[in-house]
């Protein structure tokens, strides 16, 4: 019989959740092992719903040989210590974005996995929807031809209580991190980064010195334009949707419902978009943990990596940096064994 992958989970906060439910019966090559959290509540609610034990600490978790790997959906700020810790105890493991908010901490975590020869695998999920797989294979198959112009928008229904947000890292590195990712799988590695920002739907974005809504602007190493835009107060739902226009052929992914049905009246037809990730992204969650399973089963590369995590925060940095300076920041693209490392150019303007 084929070997299912036992996976602790810490972090077990609304990430964490939904990857318990995942691991709990929609993975065929895992299975949900143990669950760990600071919250001690949190953790015996979790490990009661879903039938599983409760390790009494992370470091009972990685000392439990049936534990083949952890996925971590912590704080950010804790990410790249659990990464470190979990990969020099042998375990395989899948952590949320970003590994960390600080370069040198990310590089250390990927030193560590590659170091102990473990899979470690980070969480973009876009890359495990059908849609944008499905897109991305024909992409790469040749069928849309040389590539024109990458569109991608992802719009929050609500916003967050800015409080909230103090720890995230800033806009870019919390929100626009997943577009950027989309952006170098679908199209290629990038070369300028042009931001704008604006704080508009609570003053108590500009009062933690972050924003609520943004556009950026690409260009892509191929001579390709992208343009990105982002908000946190969409209003009517949540809508992350992508365009990629080229030679042969545009593609479009786009009108999201997680209702199969339209309700039609006089003058109008109507469905309901989905309010937040949750509902809009149950599949690809799933998908990138059974791949995840897979990796570690069969032994083979993750299909998102330390450093596909790395070149996405570095772009998100010098977008971060574009919008404070007001200025386009050029970057260049380092192709190394391991993958591609980003640089900032001195003469960004």
């Amino acid at each position: 019989m084929t070997p299912t992958i036992r996976i602790g989970l810490a972090g077990l906060g609304r990430m964490g959740r939904i990857h318990a439910a995942s691991l709990s019966g929609r993975c065929p090559s895992a299975r949900l092992a143990c669950v760990f959290d600071a919250s001690e509540g949190a953790a015996a609610q979790v490990g009661e719903q879903f039938g599983v034990p409760v390790a009494p600490s992370y470091e009972d978790m990685l000392a439990d040989e049936a534990i083949d790997a952890v996925a971590i959906a912590t704080p950010t700020g804790t990410h790249a210590e659990l990464v470190t810790r979990a990969s020099r105890a042998g375990k395989h493991v899948f952590c949320e974005k970003p590994i960390s908010l600080d370069r040198q901490a990310t590089l250390g975590a990927i030193e560590a996995a590659r170091a102990a020869g473990v899979t470690f695998q980070v969480g973009f999920h876009r890359r495990f929807d059908p849609d944008w797989a499905a897109a991305a294979d024909r992409i790469r198959a040749g069928e849309l031809g040389d590539v024109y112009l990458f569109r991608t928008s992802l719009r929050d229904m609500n916003p967050p209580d800015p409080a909230f947000l103090a720890g995230a890292g800033g806009f870019f590195a919390d929100v626009t991190i997943h577009d950027l990712d989309t952006a170098r799988w679908m199209v290629g590695e990038i070369v300028e980064v042009t931001a704008h920002g604006a704080a508009l739907s609570d003053p108590g974005f500009a009062d933690i010195g972050d924003i609520d809504t943004a556009v950026v602007v690409l260009r892509f190493e191929n001579g390709a334009l992208g343009v990105i835009d982002n908000s946190r107060a969409a209003g009517y739902g949540y809508e992350c949707s992508t365009e990629v226009m080229g030679r042969n052929a545009t593609v479009r992914i786009d009108h999201p419902q997680y209702r199969n049905y339209e309700w039609r009246t006089p003058g109008a037809a109507s469905h309901g978009p989905p309010r937040d990730f949750e509902q809009r992204f149950p599949d690809a969650y799933a998908a990138e943990l059974e791949s995840f399973a897979q990796c570690v089963r069969d032994g083979t590369p993750a299909r998102v990596t330390g450093h596909d995590a790395l070149a996405a925060f570095d772009l998100a940095r010098a977008a971060g940096e574009s919008w404070r300076w007001g200025r386009t920041v050029l970057v260049e693209p380092q192709r190394t064994e391991a993958g591609v490392i980003y640089t900032v150019k001195q003469e960004s303007r």
